[in-house]
């Protein structure tokens, strides 16, 4: 399954959210995205769609085995690409952002790359 960047953006607000509240609403994942609930709806239509997510008997959203093994990879990406950029001297705000951007189109011969480099050097980011 390929899914598009907004939608590994989605998986990846839903996962962060998760691990601050077992309740993760649709709503929430909205506001910490900035975007409307029509298109958190649809977002998450996707996701239910292709198996990713799921809700409970009160709506909240949860992630399926699938989704939380894609979501925490993506996670992971994030980390360790902000890690990398903030260790050569790039702010956070911008490094964060960029993180963001490059996590969904880096190789993953090229992220095991610079997880293996990062190590060489002693330079291990939080999960």
């Amino acid at each position: 399954m390929a899914l598009q960047e907004s939608g590994e953006m989605y998986l990846e607000t839903i996962y962060v959210l998760s691990r601050r509240s077992n309740a993760v609403r649709s709503v929430d994942v909205g506001e910490y995205m900035g975007y409307s609930k029509p298109s958190v709806s649809r977002a998450v239509g996707v996701l239910k769609k292709e198996g990713l997510v799921k809700t409970d008997e009160n709506g909240y959203l949860q992630l399926t085995v699938a989704g939380q093994i894609l979501a925490e990879r993506i996670y992971e990406r994030h980390t360790v690409l902000s890690g990398l950029l903030m260790g050569l001297g790039v702010d956070e705000k911008t490094a964060t952002e960029d993180a963001c951007r490059v996590e969904h189109y880096i190789s993953d011969t090229t992220f095991e790359a610079i997880k293996r480099h990062m190590e060489k050097h002693g330079k291990h980011p939080v999960k």
